[in-house]
């Protein structure tokens, strides 16, 4: 939020109004705006909705984990490790949970400053569940364990994720299952594509099943939408942070829905609010 020479602007940076189990979504509650720059990333689609989604999860970890295998979750390290661990805790998952990574380090980190969670206990409750893996002896038992193992990175682009997926991509009874947005060209991407990965520089089949789970911390369509209805004041709307297309399809929604000067701005345009 940006208050100067009697205006008020909000830049939403990324953001989701939908809860997650780690954090409480965007209220929108700032009062009457003169300007809002909003992301449009997906506001050509929704997301699955997120309890369908937790739900579909665990139970698709707890089928691997019954059959003997062990589920690799490549994970962001701040966010989306914890929120995983949460959804685990939530749905009483009885299995072993191994958090490795710099996933370790950030969730000590917010373990001191838990008052922002959406719901402290819980997340307390899945760190003091999860196993912390100290050293490669730890590393080692964890490949040979039937249970999940959150880790760094989240893109396989480096950290133990990469040791993790070595060991268990060559079982068909394992799993990756990927929760992160995965960029083109990286080794995450490649997996969900073409059923191979590169590490150490060696191109290798991965054996092990290997999903996508989308747990976005962006806004879909409608919530998008949504968070425009929310705003208070008749501000004028700046869409970016999205493909062109995206940005014009929100745009012209919030124009002809709403009633708002929306624009989707290209590099260099110049505008006075």
């Amino acid at each position: 939020m940006i208050n100067a020479e009697g205006k008020r602007l909000l830049y939403t940076g990324d953001f989701n109004i939908a809860d997650s189990k780690l954090l409480a979504g965007a209220t929108m509650s700032y009062g009457d705006l003169d300007a809002v720059i909003i992301e449009s990333t997906y506001a050509n689609e929704d997301h699955e909705d997120r309890a369908t989604l937790e739900k579909r999860f665990v139970e698709s970890a707890i089928e691997v984990v019954e059959r003997g295998g062990t589920v690799l979750v490549p994970a962001f390290g701040v966010g989306r490790s914890q929120e995983i661990a949460c959804v685990l805790a939530a749905h009483h998952f009885e299995y072993p949970v191994f958090l490795d990574g710099m996933a370790r380090e950030a969730s000590r980190i917010i373990m001191n400053h838990k008052e922002f969670l959406r719901d402290p206990k819980l997340f307390m409750n899945a760190m003091h569940s999860v196993d912390w893996v100290d050293g490669w002896r730890d590393r080692r038992k964890a490949v040979k364990t039937p249970g999940v193992i959150i880790s760094t990175a989240g893109m396989l682009k480096g950290g133990p994720a990469t040791f993790y997926l070595s060991k268990i991509g060559k079982k068909a009874s394992n799993a990756v299952f990927l929760v992160s947005y995965q960029i083109p060209g990286t080794p995450g991407r490649e997996l969900l594509d073409k059923g191979v990965c590169t590490i150490d520089g060696k191109v290798r089949k991965v054996k092990a099943h290997y999903e996508h789970f989308d747990f976005s911390s962006h806004c879909g369509a409608s919530q998008l939408k949504e968070a425009l209805r929310r705003l208070g004041g008749h501000p004028k709307v700046f869409v970016v942070h999205g493909e062109e297309s995206n940005c014009e399809l929100l745009a012209n929604w919030a124009k002809s829905e709403l009633s708002l000067d929306a624009v989707a701005p290209k590099t260099g345009d110049v505008f006075e609010v």
